[in-house]
C-alpha cells in the first residue's frame, strides 16, 4: 500500500484504513487461525475415552485410526493412531477452563494422573499437567484476558 494511507490500530488487532476496516493487519495475523491439532495415540479406544473423560465431544469416530473432537468454543482437537509414540515431544496441548483446582480435582476423582498440582504462574496463567495414554503433554489451565492480553503484549 502506498505509504500515503493513514492507519489506525484498534484494540481487536484490526487495523483501520481512512474509516474501513482492514482484514490484515501488517503482521497478517487474521490470515491464519489456528482451530484443529492432532496428535498421535498408540491405543486408539484407550485414547478415545481419555478425551472424552477430559470434557470433549466426539464429532468424528473412525476407529481404528482417527477421531475428531470438538471444544464448546468449536475448537477441534483429533487423535491419529500410530504404531509407536515416544511421548517425549516438547509440544504442550493447553485446554482452558474457567476452574483449575475445581477441575483437576474433578480429573483426578476420575481416576486422572496430574504430573503437577495447579499452580500459578509468573506469566498470570494458573495450570496443572498431565499426560495422555500415548504421552503427549497436556495443561488444564486458565489465563482469561492474560492469555491474550498480557500487561507485556506487543503493540
Amino acid at each position: 500500500m502506498p505509504k500515503s494511507h493513514r492507519f489506525c490500530m484498534r484494540k481487536n488487532g484490526a487495523i483501520s484504513a481512512r474509516g474501513s476496516r482492514v482484514a490484515l493487519d501488517s503482521r497478517r495475523r487474521a490470515a491464519v487461525e489456528l482451530n484443529q491439532v492432532t496428535l498421535p495415540c498408540t491405543d486408539y479406544e484407550e485414547s478415545v475415552q481419555f478425551y472424552r473423560r477430559l470434557g470433549l465431544r466426539q464429532i468424528v469416530d473412525s476407529p481404528p485410526r482417527y477421531s475428531r473432537f470438538e471444544t464448546v468454543s468449536g475448537t477441534t482437537f483429533s487423535l491419529h493412531k500410530v504404531e509407536t509414540s515416544t511421548g517425549a515431544s516438547e509440544v504442550v496441548i493447553y485446554f482452558e477452563v474457567e476452574d483449575v483446582d475445581e477441575r483437576v480435582r474433578d480429573l483426578e476423582r476420575q481416576g486422572f494422573k496430574f504430573e503437577s498440582e495447579p499452580t500459578d504462574q509468573i506469566w498470570l496463567w494458573r495450570e496443572a499437567y498431565l499426560r495422555d495414554p500415548a504421552g503427549n503433554m497436556l495443561c488444564i489451565y486458565h489465563a482469561g484476558e492474560s492469555r491474550r492480553f498480557p500487561p507485556w503484549r506487543v503493540t
